[in-house]
């Protein structure tokens, strides 16, 4: 929240600055125009003047969206800067049209100019800083998400062109030159008319919480998809409001997993997309239950001999391992493949070693008759299933698991991994008791 209305504020900083400026520009503008008798500097001093008003109130509207959020207002004040919008769009339009009459009415009039110089100076003037103060708008408009600056941004660079065309207009006038000031009028007001209408339909989607932009939905898409244990997500329904988005979406984990791992997938897939994407204000996430169709489950085997094969009571130290895809739906085996168990022979850290093995063949779940310490939470925490094997070969264990007869196993079923070392030290310790084998 704190880096938010820092962002506003830096916007009502830029806001400030932006009106100051443009209301000195109009009263230069103003009084050179009146002294030179310029009607061309006139009408863009009144154009300078509407700036100031349009980007005063750009100003007032990042401050009152500043405020807290209230109970009667829970989302916050930030589509005031939308109302301001919208108000400047309008303020546009109206002041573009206004000048396109003008610009009619001087077509008509010969243009008379009594000190060309200081109005010229002031046209160039004016082109400088309108570049200046255009590109000054559009860079922490677009830093901060604010879509009063960049339209003013967008306006301001108009007044580079129409600036451009006083000064011609100007020049052209003190020859005399007949309908030129009111041609270049009604180009002025052309240009800005353009931008008021487009101004008009930006703030109006706002205020009726349209998407934002497709890259920004995208990008939001990609984080929800790089979320381990989301399996799958659905309306996801983004909203802006004033410079920030609003968010919500749905999304599927392990029907088995519990309430506290699914929590923390969702706490982990808020964090991200509000760390990683700063125009997001909040975003809310639905929890759902899914249940694959298809699942590829690891089975601890003695010997491979394919879906007969004899189960292991050992998980770590089995021989192999039966890797099977099956169709929980249809209820039937769709394909499978063994493996031997690399680490059964490895002295120490086997049931690490073996859950990480099986983790690369990206399994879902197991079936087996004990799992140690380490290897039921190096499986668990990467939400990998796990079930006891009911039966005596892999076939046998597949068939109970279809039939839902195979329950699921929530804690070790012993506290360590056996080692080569242990299972050594237990012989030598029973024949130690027994005594030396010629008694």
């Amino acid at each position: 929240m704190k880096k938010k209305v820092e962002k506003l504020k830096e916007g009502e900083k830029a806001a400030g600055i932006s009106g100051i400026v443009s209301l000195l520009l109009a009263s230069l503008k103003a009084i050179v125009g009146f002294l030179s008798g310029s009607l061309i500097l006139i009408s863009d001093s009144l154009h300078s003047f509407a700036d100031s008003i349009v980007i005063f109130a750009a100003w007032f509207g990042l401050k009152f969206s500043q405020k807290k959020p209230t109970e009667k207002f829970p989302y916050g004040y930030y589509k005031s800067e939308n109302l301001i919008t919208l108000f400047i769009s309008l303020f546009i339009l109206f002041g573009s049209l206004d000048l396109l009459k003008e610009g009619f009415e001087s077509l008509f009039s010969i243009p008379t100019l009594t000190l060309p110089l200081p109005a010229l100076l002031v046209a160039l003037i004016s082109i400088i800083t309108s570049y200046f103060l255009a590109n000054y708008l559009s860079k922490v408009g677009r830093k901060i998400n604010a879509q009063s600056l960049i339209v003013k941004s967008k306006e301001t660079m108009i007044d580079i062109f129409s600036s451009s065309m006083v000064f011609i207009g100007i020049l052209l006038s003190f020859y005399k030159v007949p309908y030129i000031e009111g041609i270049f009028t009604i180009a002025i007001s052309l240009a800005v008319l353009k931008i008021g209408i487009s101004s008009i339909k930006d703030s109006i989607f706002s205020l009726m919480d349209v998407a934002p932009s497709e890259e920004l939905t995208k990008k939001i898409k990609k984080i929800i998809s790089s979320i381990k244990g989301v399996e799958e997500y659905r309306n996801l329904k983004l909203r802006k409001s004033g410079p920030f988005v609003f968010g919500e979406v749905n999304i599927r984990v392990q029907k088995n997993i519990n309430v506290k791992k699914a929590h923390e997938i969702a706490d982990e897939l808020e964090k991200k997309i509000i760390d990683e994407v700063e125009e997001v204000d909040s975003f809310n996430i639905h929890i759902e239950p899914h249940e694959k169709k298809e699942v590829k489950i690891a089975i601890p085997i003695s010997q491979d001999k394919n879906l007969d094969s004899q189960l292991m009571e050992h998980f770590g130290r089995a021989n192999h391992f039966l890797f099977v895809l099956v169709d929980k739906e249809k209820k039937k085996v769709k394909t499978f493949y063994t493996k031997s168990n690399p680490f059964r022979l490895k002295r120490a850290k086997v049931g690490l070693s073996v859950a990480n093995f099986l983790l690369k063949e990206k399994i879902d779940l197991i079936l087996t008759k004990e799992i140690g310490e380490i290897s039921f939470h190096t499986l668990r925490d990467n939400l990998i299933e796990i079930f006891m094997a009911k039966g005596n070969t892999a076939k046998e264990a597949i068939n109970n698991f279809l039939e839902g007869r195979a329950e699921a196993i929530e804690k070790p079923t012993k506290k360590e991994e056996e080692t080569i070392e242990s299972r050594l030290e237990t012989f030598r310790g029973r024949r130690r008791r027994r005594g030396p084998w010629w008694r």
